[in-house]
């Protein structure tokens, strides 16, 4: 892959993140995926778990402003994103994880708890599929993803599966050329 084709494709996940569609990404973003997910679910934001998806979400927004939001306007441009959150996210894998797992792990808690196998690690993909239908996947493809979200093939999808899985849809990955 070019680097004119990566910053497309990284532009493509800009417009994933700006939940709302007003040409940026800020924390009402994430606030309206936390709610989305909770609404789905049937948690409560005042519960434990709700907190939990409340406050990673939050973390998730910090961790982004704090390496995108060059003109401190706590607000993410599409231009901001691909030259700043993407670049600095690809460089550095690691920091992707700690900004974003704190919210994956809290999100898969609450799907979790709504599995029918529940109790074991991660969660099914059916619940998984819930997720990237409430985030914006289109419902078409919500199954197919959730199910290639398994890698290991054993019916539940971890946390590090979710997060390998959604570095590599951000970007993270370096291109190819």
């Amino acid at each position: 892959m070019d680097s004119a084709e990566y910053e497309r494709k990284i532009a493509a996940r800009f417009a994933t993140f700006d939940q709302d569609g007003n040409g940026y990404i800020d924390r009402e973003d994430f606030s309206a995926a936390a709610k989305a997910v909770l609404a789905e679910f049937g948690t409560t934001a005042r519960s434990d778990k709700g907190q939990a998806v409340f406050n990673g979400a939050e973390a998730f927004w910090q961790g982004m402003a704090g390496i995108a939001d060059v003109d401190g306007d706590q607000r993410v441009t599409r231009e901001e994103f691909i030259t700043g959150a993407a670049k600095r996210l690809r460089d550095n894998p690691r920091r992707f994880a700690e900004i974003a797992r704190p919210f994956l792990h809290a999100v898969i808690a609450v799907a979790a708890t709504a599995d029918e196998e529940g109790g074991a690690a991660g969660t099914s993909p059916s619940a998984a599929a819930r997720v990237l239908r409430v985030l914006g996947t289109a419902p078409e493809l919500a199954d197919g993803v959730a199910a290639a979200l398994d890698a290991d093939g054993d019916g539940r999808i971890s946390e590090d599966e979710i997060l390998a899985a959604f570095a590599g849809y951000c970007g993270v990955e370096a291109p190819d050329a």
